[in-house]
């Protein structure tokens, strides 16, 4: 039991409002069946119509002393109520616990273990599932580690959330403007001040189903995703991100539309040689028409364009690319056998621009203001590489962030039919990945160099792998973005082979990723 003369590790906080007594009574039961007993569980009543509810909250003070209620005399809210609870807490972290929900019995033991592995933790969430009225578990939501440009698009953190009672008081507690999605804007607040934020892989909390709940339909709270907006723009403007939030593809997601730097300086590097083939039963040549797409989707005023073309180019396929680009090509001849880690490396020693998009010469841009879109992300200093999502000629998915899980090196959802939601709407949300395909990625020029470019050691596969590993390990977050689209009709022009020495070097350079720390 908990030493009454000091403050507890945990303030479990519980705003109540008229809960299904047996619902109420679990959530309670799964507190007092806490491995870790160093928690005090605060419950504040909001003024329930059913006189039983306080009944049960006082009969659950007079069993355990470390189960303290506040009855308000006015309802006022969940933003009000778990104020309240913010008031009253003497505890190191506030723990968040819905009153119909449930915890695991070693819920606060995993936290506590995560908090005390080191001395800055000011932020905890765990991965969750769903319980129905008749006890089974569904839905399991195992979550990705810190990414926070998910959090932008989607309260992914929820349940469950253990915050640092010090930093929710700086910012503020909970505010009534953004009610509905008040968890939502005080997680965003603390994690902009919080020094490390913690993941704890396992399931913590099981979030109730009950008829009209948002773990039942996410739209039935339509006010809620109208605050998540609200919440969302003003984070933007907190951390100085020029652009605004607007409501998802579905609720409870939000897009960022970032202001693009149209005056920004970039150079589009595209390795070529000029091959011919069939797209959608028409003759293209790839590199003209990938160039063509991309200038008819973007307004920039800075763009230059570098090819680096073999020797068998078709000179006909340059003279077109002049014609078509003017004053902004700069052409590099390339000598030797393939090494596209090369190619992109001269490319880069030939380019001017403080902002680097290599680009295979098989895409077509698809979505508005593509390169304005996909470098936006790059203003903020600890961005060091955006990509975008890719379909195949078909329409299915060719790209939508790397997958680096169970020993292989693959891409996320890959076949994936357009319009999938992925695994909770994580492919309508940008987010964070362990890796971006080369096919098309945005880099800042220091970032390039600070890595030391392509490694020249993969001539064919695993380059985009191994630099995704370099701009990680070097501190940056690589960003994948949702809302910027091309298809890719890969491998056209040459061997998609992938040769064992490579599958061999990257393995033998970085070991065999585990789980993906951006899994879901």
């Amino acid at each position: 039991m908990t030493d009454q003369g000091r403050a507890p590790l945990f303030s479990i906080l519980t705003p109540v409002y008229d809960t299904p007594l047996n619902a109420l009574t679990d959530t309670i039961a799964s507190v007092l069946a806490q491995s870790f007993e160093d928690w005090e569980l605060i419950l504040v009543d909001d003024l329930s119509p059913n006189p039983q509810v306080r009944r049960v909250l006082h009969d659950a003070a007079l069993r355990d002393s470390r189960i303290r209620v506040i009855e308000r005399s006015a309802n006022g809210g969940i933003v009000a109520a778990s104020n309240d609870a913010i008031q009253a807490a003497r505890g190191e972290f506030l723990a968040l616990l819905d009153h119909d929900d449930l915890l695991t019995t070693c819920a606060l033991e995993s936290v506590a273990a995560a908090i005390g592995s080191r001395g800055d933790v000011d932020y905890v969430y765990s991965d969750e599932d769903k319980v129905a009225d008749d006890g089974k578990y569904f839905d399991q939501f195992d979550k990705p580690d810190w990414s926070p440009e998910r959090l932008r698009g989607q309260m992914y953190t929820g349940h469950f959330s253990v915050l640092r009672a010090e930093i929710v008081r700086n910012v503020g507690g909970f505010r009534t403007e953004f009610e509905g999605s008040q968890d939502h804007d005080l997680v965003l607040r603390v994690t902009e001040q919080a020094r490390q934020i913690l993941h704890v892989r396992e399931v913590l909390y099981h979030w109730r189903v009950v008829p009209g709940s948002t773990a039942e339909l996410t739209d039935n709270k339509p006010y809620a995703w109208d605050a998540g907006v609200r919440a969302v723009d003003a984070h933007l403007a907190r951390v100085g991100i020029a652009g605004h939030a607007t409501h998802g593809p579905v609720p409870g997601t939000y897009r960022i539309e970032r202001e693009p730097d149209l005056d920004k300086s970039v150079s589009i590097i595209i390795p070529t040689r000029g091959t011919a083939g069939e797209v959608w039963g028409k003759q293209r040549v790839f590199l003209v028409d990938a160039v063509k797409s991309v200038l008819e989707t973007t307004r920039h005023r800075d763009l230059e364009i570098v090819v680096v073309f073999d020797a068998d180019t078709p000179s006909d396929v340059l003279a077109e690319l002049a014609e078509l680009v003017g004053d902004r090509l700069t052409l590099v001849p390339f000598f030797g056998p393939f090494n596209f880690s090369r190619k992109c490396n001269e490319g880069f020693l030939a380019a001017r621009g403080e902002v680097l998009l290599f680009l295979n010469d098989d895409v077509q841009a698809i979505s508005d203001e593509m390169v304005g879109n996909l470098i936006a992300p790059l203003n903020e200093p600890d961005v060091g590489m955006t990509g975008a999502m890719l379909y195949f000629e078909d329409g299915g998915i060719q790209h939508a962030g790397h997958l680096h899980h169970m020993g292989q090196f693959s891409h996320a959802y890959l076949g994936e039919p357009k319009g999938t939601y992925g695994a909770f709407s994580s492919l309508l949300v940008n987010r964070e990945a362990s890796g971006l395909t080369a096919a098309c990625i945005a880099m800042p020029r220091e970032v390039f160099q600070e890595v030391g470019g392509f490694s020249e050691l993969f001539p064919g596969n695993f380059n985009d792998v191994d630099l995704s590993k370099k701009v990680t390990q070097s501190g940056y977050r690589l960003v994948w973005l949702a809302n910027v689209e091309l298809f890719h009709f890969e491998s056209r022009s040459r061997n998609p082979l992938v040769h064992s020495f490579e599958e061999k070097m990257i393995i033998d350079r970085w070991a065999g990723p585990q789980r993906d720390p951006y899994l879901a």
